[in-house]
C-alpha cells in the first residue's frame, strides 16, 4: 500500500472514529475508501491486509485528539459528516397528517426474481409504513402478457425475498386476477363519455396525435362505443383492431398525454390465469388499484411523471383524489451496469448465466447465495434516501455493512488458488495451529505439514528472497525452476515485525488435509485447494483468509460463493 493510500485510510479512519464517537471500524473503513475511491479496487487485497495496522494507529488516539486531527487535517470530512447526521433518515411524507392511515403500496412485474433495484423500493416503501404505523401492499403489476410476460416461480421468490429483507407485506394482490374491476371501470368510463373504443390503425392514429387532431372515432355514441367493448370482451376483434383509449386533450403540450390507451386486445395466453381477450394498460390499471386499494402515498421514478398525468384524467372522471407522490432518481450500479431484468432473462436462455443467482447477476437471490445478510442490503438502500437526483451506487457499501455483520462469526480458513506445490527442504514434522477465528477462543485448525505445500502461484518469490508462512514457519527461498524449492529457516516472527517479510496463506500438500475447491465470484470462477475442514461449514459464510469472505455451498468438490473482500 502506497503512502497516498496509506493517509487516506488513516483520515477515514477518523472520519469513522469521530462519526460514531468510538474505535474506528476496519470494513467501514475499507468500505467508504472503495467506494468513494473506485480505482483503489484493483489493489483491495494489499488494502485489506495493511489497512488494519493503520485503522489501529487511529484507535490508539482519544476521541478529543481524533476530532482535532481531522479538524486540522481535512475539516471538510468533519463538515461532510456533520452534514450527513444532519440529513439521516427518510423526508417526512407528505400531507401524511391528512389520512387517518397511510397506505403505501410496492407493484413490481413479476417477470423475474427482485433485483438490487426492486430492493430498494420494497426496503424505502417498509420503512415509511413503519414509521408511520401504516399498511403495505405488495401487488403484483402482471397484466402485460407479450413484453412482460410474469415468471410464475417469481411471485413466490418477491415474498422471500421480502422477507429476507425485513419487509412486513400486509397485503398482497395480483393485478392479473382482478381484470373484471378494471372492466367495471372502462364501461363506466366510456358511459360518462370519458373514454371510447378506437379501430384507427396505431400508425395512423400516432400521426393524428403528432398534430393534435382527434380521431373519426372520438365522437362516436355511448351505445355504439359500448357495443364495441362488448364484442371486445367476445373476441370479436383480432389483436391491433381496436383499443379503448382515455378522453384526454387532443392538444395537450405533451403528446405522450393526448388520448392514451387504457386497453387493448392480447391474445397470447397469460403464464398464470390463461388467456383472455382484454388487457389493461398498466397506467390505467394501477390508476384504479391505486384508488381502489387505499393508496395515500406512491414512491416513483421521475421518469414516470406522465404516468402521474395521464392517470389524472381517470381520477378527474371519478371524482377521485390523487395520492400524494414522491419521485426518486434512477440508481446506476457501478459493478453491475444497466441490466434489465428482460435483458437477464434471455441472457440466461442463451446460457450466458447458469440462473437468476448467478453470482454475477444484480438480484436479491444471487446476493443471498453469496452471504450476504438482508440486514446489510437494506441498510445500504436505506441510506440512498429519497431524492430526484440520479446516484451511482458502489456495492462497497453493502459489503462494508455486510463485513461487520459477518466477521464474528465466520471461521477462518485457507483457500489457495491456482495452487504451485512446493518442497520444503529441512522442513521439520508438524501440524500447524491457525486459530479459527483472530478475535475469540472458538479453537483452532490443526493441519499436518510434512515436506511440502502449496502456494498461489503470484505469492512464490524469486530466489534468495524470503518468506513467512502464516502460522507455520519462515522459509527462503532455494530455487524456482520447475518444482520450486525453498528451505525451513526457523520460526522467529521478528523476520516480519522488524524486516518486513511478507506472510502468505499456504496448504499442505498432505493429500488427506486438502479437498478441491471452486471459488464462484462474480468476475468468474477461481480453482484451487482448501483446507478439508471447510467442508463442514456447508450453508455457513466463512473468511478464507487474504482472499475473502464467502458462503460454502458443496462440500465435496467444495463450491463456494464468493460475497466481497
Amino acid at each position: 500500500m502506497d503512502d497516498e493510500t496509506r493517509e487516506l485510510v488513516r483520515l477515514y479512519a477518523l472520519q469513522n472514529a469521530v462519526r460514531h464517537e468510538e474505535e474506528a471500524d476496519v470494513g467501514a473503513v475499507i468500505g467508504t475508501l472503495m467506494g468513494e475511491h473506485p480505482e483503489l479496487r484493483e489493489n483491495a487485497e494489499e488494502i485489506s491486509d495493511e489497512a488494519p495496522e493503520v485503522v489501529t494507529s487511529v484507535n490508539a488516539m482519544d476521541s478529543d485528539e481524533r476530532r482535532a486531527t481531522l479538524e486540522d487535517e481535512a475539516p471538510e470530512m468533519l463538515e461532510e459528516d456533520e452534514e450527513e447526521e444532519e440529513d439521516e433518515g427518510l423526508p417526512p411524507l407528505p400531507n401524511a397528517d391528512d389520512y387517518d392511515e397511510i397506505v403505501m403500496r410496492f407493484a413490481p412485474n413479476p417477470n423475474g426474481p427482485p433485483t438490487i433495484g426492486s430492493a430498494r423500493g420494497m426496503v424505502v416503501n417498509d420503512e415509511y409504513v413503519r414509521e408511520y404505523d401504516g399498511t403495505l401492499v405488495l401487488r403484483y403489476d402482471d397484466t402485460d402478457p407479450v413484453n412482460k410476460p410474469p415468471n410464475p416461480d417469481a411471485y413466490g421468490w418477491y415474498e422471500g425475498d421480502a422477507e429476507w429483507l425485513g419487509v412486513g407485506i400486509d397485503e398482497t394482490y395480483r393485478a392479473s386476477e382482478r381484470l373484471d374491476i378494471y372492466y367495471e371501470h372502462i364501461e363506466e368510463l366510456i358511459r360518462e363519455g370519458a373514454a371510447y373504443v378506437c379501430e384507427t390503425p396505431q400508425d395512423e392514429f400516432s400521426e393524428l396525435k403528432r398534430e393534435g387532431v382527434s380521431c373519426d372515432y372520438r365522437d362516436r355514441s355511448v351505445k355504439d362505443n359500448l357495443e364495441r367493448w362488448m364484442e371486445m370482451l367476445d373476441g370479436d376483434y383480432d389483436e391491433g383492431d381496436a383499443v379503448v383509449r382515455v378522453k384526454t386533450d387532443m392538444q395537450h403540450k405533451n403528446p405522450a398525454i393526448r388520448d392514451w390507451v387504457a386497453a387493448r386486445i392480447v391474445k397470447e395466453p397469460h403464464p398464470v390465469v390463461g388467456a383472455q381477450e382484454v388487457w389493461p394498460m398498466l397506467d390505467f390499471q394501477s390508476a384504479i388499484d391505486d384508488h381502489l386499494l387505499g393508496t395515500t402515498h406512491i414512491i416513483r421514478g421521475k421518469d414516470l411523471r406522465d404516468s402521474e398525468k395521464r392517470q389524472g384524467y381517470v381520477y378527474d372522471a371519478f371524482g377521485w383524489d390523487y395520492p400524494e407522490v414522491l419521485h426518486w432518481g434512477r440508481v446506476s450500479i457501478e459493478e453491475y451496469g444497466t441490466l434489465s431484468t428482460s435483458s437477464l432473462a434471455e441472457a440466461i436462455e442463451a446460457g450466458e448465466y447458469e440462473g437468476w443467482d448467478d453470482p454475477r447477476v444484480p438480484t436479491v437471490r444471487a446476493l443471498r447465495r453469496r452471504g450476504i445478510r438482508g440486514e446489510a442490503l437494506r441498510d445500504a438502500l436505506l441510506d440512498l434516501g429519497v431524492s430526484e437526483s440520479d446516484i451511482e451506487f458502489s456495492m462497497e457499501h453493502v459489503y462494508s455493512a455486510n463485513r461487520a455483520l459477518v466477521d464474528d462469526a465466520a471461521n477462518r480458513y485457507f483457500f489457495v488458488r491456482d495452487p504451485v506445490r512446493v518442497k520444503v527442504e529441512d522442513a521439520p514434522e508438524t501440524v500447524a495451529r491457525p486459530p479459527l477465528h483472530p478475535d475469540d477462543d472458538r479453537g483452532e485448525r490443526e493441519i499436518r505439514v510434512e515436506d511440502a505445500v502449496y502456494l498461489e502461484s503470484d505469492d512464490v518469490p524469486d530466489e534468495g528472497e524470503r518468506l513467512r508462512l502464516k502460522s507455520l514457519y519462515n522459509v527462503e527461498v532455494v530455487s524456482t525452476d520447475g518444482t520450486p524449492v525453498v528451505r525451513y529457516i526457523g520460526d522467529d516472527l521478528s523476520l516480519v515485525r522488524d524486516e518486513g517479510v511478507d506472510v502468505v496463506h499456504w496448504l499442505s500438500a498432505l493429500e488427506d488435509e486438502t479437498v478441491d475447491a471452486t471459488l464462484r465470484t462474480p468476475e468468474g470462477d477461481e480453482t484451487g485447494v482448501v483446507e478439508a475442514a471447510a467442508r463442514h461449514e456447508r450453508g455457513n459464510v466463512v473468511q478464507f483468509e487474504r482472499v475473502g469472505f464467502a458462503r460454502v455451498e458443496e462440500d465435496g468438490p467444495l463450491v463456494a460463493f464468493f460475497a466481497h473482500r
